[in-house]
Formats: structure tokens, C-alpha cells, sequence
């Protein structure tokens, strides 16, 4: 499977993660999903609603918005029902990697869902290195996804 995205929307997102540095952005992915592709539609930027309780609550060691993100739920179910209305589904999530490569962690792993599309950005000293997209696969292992860019 593929994702295919709009170099408008590519930019919309890579513009983001740029201008949340040094900390995580974070945003979801409106469109359809076919038999052999995601098509994006809309990209939705949403608030990275990190809070130290959640370190407590993901049992891990550190966490703040420069290695972790957080969409608040009723930003996820708002979003879901206007997407829903509007014959979309959310089909994924973005968020970057601040002097980090595109690459998920394991932490982005225990939170992420099989049917959804994660695309990472990885922003080097303030500035897009690297764009990737990753989908789980049935052992909850990341799997790359390709990006197809139109105009």
C-alpha cells in the first residue's frame, strides 16, 4: 500500500514540524482508503497536548513535547466526526522527530494503530532532513510506506 499526498500537503506538514522546533508537532491525516492506496485529502494540524502526567501513565522513564506528542482525545473525536461527515476517514497521523531521524520509536510503536498511516519528519537543527511514512504490520512491527507525491 501506498499513501498519496499533495506537494501543498507535504509542505503544510514539513512547515509544521519546522516551526514547532526544537519541539514535536503533531497533526492528523484526513482522506480515503481503497483496496491499493491512501489518498490524503486534508491535513489537519492539531496541538501537541503532551503532559508530564502521561509519562507516569505510559510507565516510561522522560518525556516532554521535544521527544514525545499527545493529540487530546477530544481534538481526535471532533475531528473524527467532522471527517465522518464529510465522507472522510482519518487515515493517519504525522508528527516530527526534532534531531532524530523519520524513524518510529519504540514509544511511537505502543501507541500507534494497525490501520493508520504515520508519516515522521525528522527536523536537524531546525530544518526538514527527511520525510518517511511507516504502517504496522499484524506483529505490530513498523513497516515503511511509500509516499507518492502529486502536484
Amino acid at each position: 500500500m501506498v499513501i498519496r499526498v499533495g506537494k501543498e500537503q507535504i509542505e503544510q506538514i514539513r512547515l509544521h514540524a519546522e516551526n514547532t522546533y526544537p519541539e514535536e508537532c503533531c497533526g492528523l491525516l484526513l482522506g480515503v482508503i481503497n483496496d491499493r492506496d491512501k489518498l490524503l485529502v486534508e491535513v489537519r494540524q492539531t496541538e501537541n497536548n503532551w503532559e508530564e502526567e502521561l509519562t507516569e501513565l505510559w510507565s516510561i522513564k522522560t518525556g516532554n513535547k521535544r521527544n514525545r506528542f499527545s493529540i487530546a482525545p477530544n481534538v481526535l473525536l471532533k475531528v473524527q466526526k467532522e471527517a465522518r461527515d464529510r465522507n472522510l476517514s482519518i487515515i493517519g497521523i504525522y508528527h516530527s522527530h526534532p534531531d532524530h531521524p523519520a524513524i518510529p520509536s519504540e514509544f511511537d510503536r505502543a501507541i500507534a494503530w494497525q490501520q493508520y498511516s504515520y508519516i515522521i519528519v525528522s527536523v536537524q537543527q531546525g530544518r526538514t532532513q527527511d520525510i518517511r511514512s511507516w504502517t504496522l504490520d499484524e506483529a505490530h512491527q513498523f513497516q515503511s510506506e511509500e509516499i507518492v507525491t502529486s502536484r
